[in-house]
């Protein structure tokens, strides 16, 4: 029986068993773990702060843009690369604003970024603006990580929200506490002052009271600057014709759409006429239609 079978195995030598590395076996692991993260960072790429709870929400379903489909971009992709590739190499790197009008292109490629750098440890958190006053504690609950992180803030405006302001300009420039090195936000914004201009804040601008005057003009001057605090503002201008059609044809190859060059630019244009103007994103709402009729 089992004896048999124990008496029918080969001798064995210890010394021909090759001893498990062990310390180089947990340093490889470490650094595994330090550069794809552990439990939820280690499944998910974009996640968004839950405020209630104050908690990071994993997104199970996440945009899939890829910096390849965003066409005509090819400036303001270069800049936010080479500042994301930057930062993941531990070099010194800039908060971002990426600016324009709407439909552009703004928050596609702040997600597409976070797909492209998922595998080298970049994380996408989005900040949603009525918790912006809880930065310190997200990039505190952040800083332990051996991660990257990149807070994101999608469509960032203020109407003279003070605390909000506050809570971002002090992010931006650093308070009492050092922001993480592993932690950089990015922003987009379709107003280039971020700050909402009320006549309130001009009032006293044309005070007969000089110390009336002078804190107006510098508390008018310390709102308009706020874009100025990000590092690098990268620009997105709505699209000529020329170029919305380009949206358009190349965005019908992809899905297979055989029409008559002449006949889709027409339709392509009554479309953008009758809904969002051109826009990169209005190009891409005209072939999911024109999919959907074709299908």
């Amino acid at each position: 029986g089992v004896y048999r079978f124990i008496d029918s195995l080969p001798d064995w030598n210890p010394e021909d068993i090759p001893a498990i590395q062990w310390e180089r076996e947990i340093q490889c692991r470490v650094r595994w773990h330090e550069k794809n993260g552990a439990g939820l960072f280690s499944k998910h790429r974009f996640y968004i702060w839950d405020g209630e709870n104050r908690m990071l929400a994993p997104v199970y379903n996440p945009d899939p843009i890829t910096l390849d489909k965003l066409y005509l971009l090819e400036g303001q992709k270069e800049v936010a690369v080479k500042n994301t590739k930057g930062f993941l190499l531990g070099k010194t790197a800039n908060n971002v604003l990426f600016y324009g009008d709407r439909g552009t292109g703004k928050s596609s490629m702040v997600k597409a970024l976070a797909n492209a750098f998922f595998e080298d440890g970049l994380r996408l958190i989005e900040i949603p603006k009525k918790y912006l006053d809880q930065i310190p504690q997200i990039t505190s609950l952040l800083s332990v990580r051996g991660m990257k992180f990149i807070l994101f803030i999608d469509d960032l405006a203020f109407d003279n929200n003070e605390e909000k302001y506050t809570a971002l300009k002090a992010a931006l420039e650093g308070g009492i506490e050092h922001k993480p090195s592993n932690v950089l936000l990015y922003a987009t914004s379709n107003r280039r002052h971020l700050v909402k201009e009320s006549f309130a804040d001009r009032k006293g601008i044309y005070s007969d009271n000089p110390d009336d005057e002078i804190r107006a003009r510098d508390s008018l001057q310390e709102k308009l600057s706020l874009a100025d605090r990000f590092g690098i503002t990268i620009i997105f201008s709505s699209p000529l014709k020329k170029e919305y059609l380009q949206f358009v044809c190349k965005m019908a190859e992809e899905e297979n759409i055989d029409m008559d060059q002449t006949l889709l630019a027409q339709k392509a244009m009554q479309w953008e006429m009758a809904y969002n103007g051109m826009s990169a994103r209005t190009a891409r709402q005209f072939i999911n239609w024109l999919k959907a009729e074709k299908d």
